[in-house]
């Protein structure tokens, strides 16, 4: 294994982790929200390449594709006789995408589908997964979301209990409760916005791991801001996407890929646990770790840095 992706602590967890983490959403097929679909095939030769490849993590959650995601995650751990050694699973627990219950009990029912469809008896990682859609107030209720996760823990079906969300102050709120080993952030750390850069040094006092997901933005700094100017799955603003064009200029003239630029800028952060990338196909998997690999001068940096204008 490159010394790039050599397995590191994943904060207080006593897990060790790549650098990198395969994102598992795009294959539970979500066209309303990446653009495209994806098969059953194409999803488990994508599973098969990851689990034999150099990477020893995924994420997935119980909404993807309203549970595909896991189910397909399932059928490839049924083939390899489930999850290999040292492997590391992280899903989340989701409110109910029909009525919007985020509740307790709608925890625990979520948690109980994932190791149904997984196929396994615990899980390693399990998240809140998007509190923005409920109250803090509510989801830190006697009987709520937060207490019914700890004792999922508590009876050994959850062996460490993260949160996962979007607003960054909120993210902050949560970790700083101190219910949480690990947080994951979105779209918050890239080249174009690193408004999240405040949650990192918050869950850093706390002990909490943080993973960094989608350090291509949903896409524009993996295609570029012609091919795709879209940003966080929505229509990129006008100031964004001009810092997008400099960005990606400054790679061009340095010879570098963009969505190396852009994946190595998180995976270089010391903040940052491990970074999840989205995959869809083994093609996408193998093109994963040629980026992570590409080198890039030290002077880009700075360059990118003064492009972008933080």
């Amino acid at each position: 294994m490159s010394g790039a992706l050599r397995p590191r602590e994943l904060g207080r967890t006593g897990l060790r982790v790549t650098p990198l983490c395969y994102g598992c959403a795009p294959l539970g097929s979500m066209p309303e929200t990446f653009g495209y679909g994806v098969s059953e095939e194409q999803a488990l030769a994508t599973l098969r390449e990851i689990f034999r490849g150099p990477v020893n993590f995924i994420d997935t959650a119980a909404s993807y594709g309203d549970g595909e995601s896991e189910r397909r995650i399932g059928l490839a751990l049924k083939e390899l006789g489930g999850l290999p050694e040292g492997f590391v699973l992280s899903t989340k627990a989701d409110r109910d995408l029909s009525t919007g219950e985020f509740s307790g009990e709608q925890m625990r029912r979520s948690v109980e589908r994932s190791l149904r469809l997984l196929g396994l008896n615990r899980l390693q990682i399990v998240h809140l997964h998007d509190p923005e859609h409920t109250t803090f107030e509510e989801a830190m209720a006697k009987g709520g979301p937060v207490e019914t996760l700890m004792e999922l823990k508590d009876e050994g079906v959850i062996e460490h209990l993260g949160v996962a969300g979007g607003p960054v102050d909120m993210m902050i709120r949560y970790v700083e409760t101190g219910c949480f080993e690990l947080a994951i952030t979105h779209n918050r750390y890239t080249l174009l916005d690193q408004s999240a850069a405040p949650l990192l040094d918050v869950a850093a006092s706390h002990g909490v791991a943080v993973l960094n997901a989608a350090p291509y933005g949903g896409g524009i700094l993996a295609r570029g801001p012609e091919e795709y100017p879209r940003y966080a799955y929505s229509e990129a603003p006008p100031r964004l996407l001009e810092r997008a064009r400099r960005i990606a200029e400054v790679c061009r003239e340095a010879g570098v890929p963009l969505a190396a630029a852009a994946l190595q800028f998180s995976l270089r952060e010391s903040r940052i646990a491990s970074t999840i990338v989205g995959v869809s196909s083994l093609e996408h998997v193998r093109a994963t770790l040629e980026l992570a690999a590409t080198p890039i001068p030290d002077a880009l940096w700075d360059d990118l840095e003064d492009a972008a204008g933080f």
